[in-house]
């Protein structure tokens, strides 16, 4: 089955020289790659969980909509907390993008993620 690479401007490009792509559509399934509360073209990610997670949620819906798909048709999250004493606030900007139907979801506490950010979550949706 071939392999398609997404890319979209209206997210953070990989880290410069990583061996990444934003996601991969592959048949009817896009693999987004983790996301990251950077918004594009900055550096810096915003302060706090809810600047974050806002910003996480924003990459992963350009990406979706970039490779033909939307955050409705996610089958399947993995969300990486730095502290996961920020599960609910994550949860209350989490529930809604996902709607009434939502993803099977593992939630991980781990020792550290890239530029020290709070949390980064990665997808599988179908294509729309």
């Amino acid at each position: 089955m071939s392999k398609t690479v997404i890319r979209t401007e209206a997210a953070p490009a990989p880290f410069q020289g990583a061996p990444y792509s934003q996601a991969i559509r592959s048949g009817d399934f896009v693999f987004v790659s983790g996301q990251l509360g950077l918004k594009p073209g900055e550096a810096t990610l915003p302060e706090g969980i809810t600047a974050q997670t806002k910003q996480v949620l924003a990459n992963l819906a350009a990406i979706l909509e970039a490779a033909g798909s939307s955050p409705a048709h996610i089958v399947k999250t993995t969300v990486f907390l730095a502290d996961l004493g920020d599960f609910a606030a994550m949860n209350e900007l989490y529930a809604p993008f996902v709607g009434d139907q939502p993803p099977a979801r593992s939630t991980f506490q781990v020792a550290k993620l890239p530029s020290a950010a709070l949390i980064e979550i990665e997808a599988i949706a179908r294509v729309a």
